[in-house]
């Protein structure tokens, strides 16, 4: 007897979906309201240096970059950075795709010829997140979650990896403190889904604390 695997798939999916957390869904948002309120306060006097350097390294293009992502649900939202990239990154990019270093649905190369040289250090120590605490108080991204995709990479999920979209993505999350960039697309989707599955305050806890501990060491981060 042959087993339907799309109906398992869509039955354990389905479990995923309806084990909503509401008391750990308020307490979480509250965690990221402060704690994102007090990051932008040490961002203002950061913001000042970073910005005279980026536009020392590439005077074109702009402080701060914006780019449509995909979020819980499938929501499309914009994701705030400081620019780590020359001013044509993006034209850039399809000349450069078969160089990508990942296997899946996602585009990394350690040595991207699109990144500034303040970018590198940017990337590194993760400083070019920051502005991501501007998405986190507007409720579009979370402190811990997993990160949101490009359109065009979301177009090359399959139903399984859609998962990692259930809920609202993060900052950082489980796939970044377990290796970074040194992780396959397929390992990253992996953990993802063991994070949606086993979400709670103090694996949020345990995540911030490795991550803060990943960003000292400037481990697998380009």
């Amino acid at each position: 007897m042959e087993i339907d695997k799309t109906n398992i798939f869509e039955t354990n999916l389905s479990s995923i979906m309806v084990k909503e957390k509401h008391f750990f869904n308020i307490i979480k948002r509250i965690i990221d309201i402060l704690l994102s309120s007090l990051g932008l306060i040490f961002l203002v006097p950061m913001t000042l240096i970073i910005a005279i350097l980026i536009k020392i390294d590439d005077p074109k293009g702009k402080v701060f970059f914006s780019q449509n992502r995909v979020g819980k649900n499938e929501e499309i939202f914009k994701m705030y950075k400081f620019r780590s990239m020359y001013s044509n990154a993006e034209e850039r990019l399809e000349s450069i795709l078969k160089y990508n270093e990942i296997h899946g649905a996602m585009f990394k190369m350690k040595e991207d010829p699109r990144i500034t040289r303040i970018g590198k250090y940017l990337r590194k120590t993760s400083l070019d997140e920051l502005p991501q605490f501007f998405n986190v108080l507007k409720g579009n991204m979370s402190l811990i979650g997993p990160r949101p995709p490009l359109l065009q990479e979301v177009e090359l999920y399959s139903l399984y990896d859609k998962q990692r979209l259930l809920i609202r993505p993060g900052i950082t999350g489980l796939w970044q403190v377990s290796g970074r960039n040194s992780l396959s697309f397929h390992q990253m989707v992996e953990l993802d889904i063991e994070y949606i599955k086993n979400r709670s305050i103090l694996n949020d806890m345990k995540i911030l604390l490795k991550t803060v501990i990943v960003v000292i060491k400037s481990s697998d981060a380009y």
